[in-house]
């Protein structure tokens, strides 16, 4: 599939020009907790294992997974979002300085707390996730700050769009970055979890999986048929250039404006964990579009990347070297 879509020279020269590409990531920040540990017996008190921790770490979790994995195969990143004031928020801005991404585009609700997904850990299993977060729609004044803050932005190639649904996407910072975007060659990537997709009307491209997808049609998709029928629906009813609708262990499936369909296996060898895979997903195939892809080689590439995610533990990244093996 690889051979017919992209050949291995022309992938290549996408992946080299990851470093001259520019992505700016628009979404929702979080930090993703992760205690590790192992279970030898179940609790007297209730019927649940009881876990005992051998190790914790914090990771970049939603839209600052995106960074991430953009950050990781060498891409220009840049980042805007709400944290909160509070040790998390600095864990994680800290962690952005790290990695010399500008983190003028954090900016802080002092009201609010940074989302913070804690997932438990045993033999490779997880146990329980629990989540701290405030879901309700973050202020003007900081939906103008982050609007303000992409129109400083220069040489932007693409912009992904994160929504988890977390109170930072709505119409009005949509239409805010739609407007001071007007005019400029700059693709727009959304990675959706809102039911109604009318929010992201007429920006460039969708990625969501099949069952946003089906929720998104009021239906289940199923079947081979139910696919094709959404993905074009999807296409006509909101405008979009492209919708990739990614399918787990059945790959991705494509559909453009005005060219075929087309479906595109999953390269996986593995699969260990699906966490953040959607991330690696959106965020190589805006970085691939940003380096000068068509929609065709930026999802080969991004399947390729996603293959390799899906075979390690916990919220992880792909590496440009990692991906460069692969091809």
């Amino acid at each position: 599939m690889v051979k017919r879509i992209v050949g291995k020279k022309r992938a290549l020269e996408i992946i080299d020009n990851f470093p001259m590409s520019k992505v700016l990531v628009v979404g929702d920040l979080m930090v993703d907790q992760f205690i590790w540990g192992k279970v030898s017996r179940i609790s007297p008190e209730a019927p649940v294992p009881v876990v005992e921790v051998t190790s914790e770490n914090f990771l970049l979790g939603g839209s600052a997974n995106v960074l991430n994995n953009i950050s990781s195969m060498g891409g220009n990143v840049h980042v805007t979002g709400i944290i909160g004031s509070d040790d998390m928020g600095r864990l994680l801005t800290d962690k952005l300085r790290k990695m010399n991404v500008d983190t003028g585009g954090v900016i802080v609700e002092h009201d609010r707390p940074t989302t913070v997904k804690t997932r438990i850990i045993a033999h490779h299993q997880q146990v329980v996730r629990f989540d701290r977060e405030n879901k309700q729609s973050v202020s003007l004044d900081s939906v103008e700050k982050m609007v303000e803050y992409v129109e400083t932005i220069g040489d932007l190639g693409a912009i992904v769009i994160s929504d988890y649904s977390k109170g930072i996407v709505s119409k009005r910072l949509l239409k805010g970055v739609s407007e001071v975007i007007s005019g400029r060659d700059i693709v727009v990537c959304i990675d959706p979890k809102q039911n109604d997709f009318s929010l992201y009307q007429g920006f460039d491209v969708i990625t969501p999986n099949h069952h946003e997808a089906g929720r998104a049609l009021g239906m289940e998709i199923v079947s081979e048929d139910d696919l094709i029928n959404g993905g074009e629906t999807l296409l006509e009813r909101f405008g979009f250039k492209a919708v990739l609708i990614t399918r787990g262990e059945d790959g991705m499936s494509l559909f453009e404006n005005g060219a075929k369909n087309t479906h595109i296996p999953t390269v996986a060898r593995e699969v260990f964990d699906v966490t953040g895979a959607g991330d690696t997903v959106v965020g190589v195939f805006a970085l691939c579009m940003a380096a000068g892809a068509t929609f065709k080689e930026a999802a080969v590439l991004a399947n390729h990347a996603a293959g390799i995610v899906v075979g390690k533990v916990g919220t992880a990244t792909v590496s440009q070297e990692e991906l460069r093996k692969m091809l």
